[in-house]
């Protein structure tokens, strides 16, 4: 969340909600890992997505903060394209920018001309960014906050100001032929102070007294309509040398220029002497000129670069901070469009504080169906609902019969609803939870220690020590690697302690005895009830849909040994 500027859009102003972070595996045991990938092809991006999506709260608020803005999002196509573009900008800009560079290099006329450019660019950035939240078709809370935030920084900045200001002084470096400078000088003729008296748009070509200073009255080559430094002005052409002084570096090498402040420093010369008889006698005023100008502009622009990034702070470091929000969002709805537009069936998702309901999902599947399958009218789509009576359900069902997708799906909904996500359903209505615990199969390396059995206990614990009552908890085939016996005693007591803490669960086992003895389990409890869920088999065919039912194991197995012609009487008989 970005609090450092005061603004996000991830949380809502005024709310300080407590985030647990998903542990490591969940987003890869609920498939997710994949979906972010599919999210962005940069790295950065996805680590932004992937961070977003596994920091859980149960602040219902949040979760509906979240949702607003993305409907917006995934409904303004063209604000997404012309924001991602402002944001290649904004990136551009600060890599490149000098405005945070430092260097010991002595700054001259070029810093200062640069900086003004940069800033405005800056300014022009944020305007386009109010104009592009200045859609009325946004209705979020979050977007119009935005909105009013972004201009109360371009006001607080006075930018519009500012930007007339720059406009007025802007020149193109090729017109820059000259700089008039004021030399203070005591008694002995020795600089004392210099000051930059004007930039001109023409060289000076005329080489007497009298005509320098005639065109010093009537100044019809300054850049600007006045001046600070009051005096006489003596100027000596100099014809001979080299150009390789710090006018000629800028202009072969700046883009545009901006001046317009008369200043003095205290900067004490050599020579306030130039001779031209001499052979390389240019050269050597050319050098001294550089000199001058470096050393009277190094302080100036020194303190100008500071003024001038407090303003970049402004319109870009604030701003800069809500661009990752912004582009999980942009990158989200992007992706969720393209699968509505192949017939993926999206809900908004309803949160609510509480309820005797805690969630209620209709026609909601697994996300990386979606994601993988050609034809998604082939999905098979299911309705759950969580509740005081049906807390904890025990799913079983055959091999390959779709249990392991619809638990990972129930997950999927969870997270991507508290994302502020559609969620792959007709409807579903919830209660955050305040985190999600998965415990999937381990891989033979993280068990050589404990043992399969002794790493999936160590495990559990550890979780439901973790779980409360606002938690959802993904089993499958928990305790499954020991004997029949061993793992259904320690299955029984794992099903009993969940629902003292009325922990949502799906356990998803092939211990159908685990479904059977459900009302038992319930009729122990105090509050929370458990139920049997099954993937029912029509025909023998497995049919991905789930149904609340006693264990069909024996029946099923039936139905394939008799489709196979394995049953007692069909191998004696010969049929």
């Amino acid at each position: 969340m970005s609090r450092n500027n005061g603004f996000s859009l991830l949380q809502p102003a005024g709310t300080d909600s407590e985030y647990r972070r998903l542990p490591d595996h969940v987003m890869h045991d609920l498939g997710l890992e994949e979906f972010c990938q599919a999210l962005s092809t940069d790295a950065r991006e996805r680590r932004v997505i992937t961070n977003v999506l596994s920091q859980i709260t149960d602040d219902a608020k949040v979760a509906a903060y979240r949702r607003q803005i993305f409907v917006d999002i995934i409904s303004l196509p063209g604000l997404r394209k012309n924001m991602m573009q402002l944001f290649d900008k904004i990136q551009f800009m600060k890599d490149f920018s000098s405005m945070h560079k430092t260097t010991e290099e002595e700054l001259g006329l070029w810093h200062l001309f640069h900086r003004l450019d940069e800033l405005d660019d800056y300014i022009k950035t944020i305007e386009t960014m109010r104009d592009c939240l200045g859609d009325e078709r946004i209705r979020s809370e979050g977007l119009i906050s935005l909105r009013s935030y972004i201009t109360g920084l371009y006001e607080d900045a006075c930018f519009a100001e500012m930007k007339k200001d720059i406009a007025a002084l802007k020149i193109k470096a090729s017109d820059v032929q000259s700089v008039t400078l004021g030399v203070n000088v005591n008694e002995r003729f020795e600089a004392v102070s210099i000051g930059l008296i004007s930039v001109n748009k023409k060289p000076f070509k005329k080489s007497g007294i009298v005509s320098n200073f005639a065109d010093a009255i009537a100044a019809k080559d300054k850049l600007r309509d006045n001046s600070d430094w009051d005096g006489d002005m003596h100027y000596q052409l100099i014809e001979k040398g080299e150009k390789h002084g710090i006018i000629d570096f800028m202009k072969n090498e700046m883009g545009s220029i901006a001046l317009q402040s008369a200043f003095a420093t205290n900067t004490r010369g050599k020579s306030t002497i130039v001779s031209t008889v001499a052979d390389g006698a240019a050269a050597s005023s050319t050098v001294y000129l550089d000199t001058v100008m470096n050393k009277m502009l190094g302080n100036l622009v020194r303190s100008l670069r500071d003024t001038l990034t407090k303003y970049a702070n402004v319109a870009i470091v604030n701003v800069s901070g809500l661009v990752p929000e912004f582009v999980y969002y942009i990158r989200c709805a992007e992706f969720i469009s393209g699968l509505m537009e192949k017939g993926c069936a999206f809900c908004e998702p309803q949160p609510q504080a509480e309820g005797e309901t805690s969630m209620s999902a209709k026609g909601f599947y697994n996300i990386r169906l979606a994601m993988n399958m050609e034809n998604v009218s082939e999905i098979v789509a299911n309705d759950l609902c969580f509740d005081k009576k049906r807390t904890v359900y025990i799913l079983t069902g055959a091999n390959r019969g779709g249990k392991t997708t619809i638990t990972q799906a129930v997950g999927q909904l969870f997270v991507l609803a508290q994302g502020g996500l559609f969620v792959p359903a007709q409807s579903f209505e919830y209660v955050p939870c305040d985190c999600i615990y998965t415990h999937f199969p381990a891989d033979e390396d993280k068990t050589m220690d404990l043992g399969r059995l002794g790493e999936e206990c160590v495990r559990f614990k550890d979780m439901f020590s973790q779980a409360t009552g606002k938690s959802l908890m993904l089993l499958n085939e928990t305790f499954s690697t020991t004997s029949f016996e061993e793992g259904y005693y320690i299955a029984r007591d794992s099903v009993k302690a969940l629902l003292t803490k009325s922990v949502r669960t799906i356990y998803n086992t092939h211990m159908h005895k685990l479904g059977e003895d459900a009302q038992e389990f319930t009729r122990e409890s105090s509050g929370a009830g458990a139920a049997s869920l099954i993937m029912r088999t029509e025909d023998g065919r497995r049919s991905f849909k789930v149904a609340q039912a006693q264990p069909e194991g024996s029946s099923y197995a039936k139905d394939i040994a008799e489709k196979y012609g394995v049953t007692y009487e069909m191998l004696v008989s010969g049929s």
